[in-house]
């Protein structure tokens, strides 16, 4: 438990960080969810919509550190493989 004010105020901080975080996170691994759904769906176009809005939200992401800018380019070049070899195989 904190003691001192300054040390309340960053309990209260981190807090906050830390739920706007997971809703960010959360908010990022869905779209990745619609994009693969999308494709498993056979719906090229609606994946391509979805992929735009993912590669958006993992570029923000890795800016803010909220994941690494690494992983935020592989997950973005692994839905646009995926999309690319969805395209050929229809």
């Amino acid at each position: 438990m904190p003691n001192s004010e300054s040390a309340k105020k960053r309990l209260r901080q981190s807090e906050t960080r830390r739920l706007q975080n997971k809703a960010k996170r959360s908010a990022v691994r869905t779209q990745i969810k619609k994009v693969r759904e999308a494709v498993a769906a056979g719906d090229i176009a609606k994946a391509e919509e979805e992929y735009a809005v993912a590669t958006k939200r993992l570029d923000k992401a890795g800016a803010s550190n909220l994941f690494h800018p690494n992983k935020a380019a592989r997950h973005k070049s692994r839905l646009s493989k995926l999309i690319k070899s969805a395209k050929t195989a229809s």
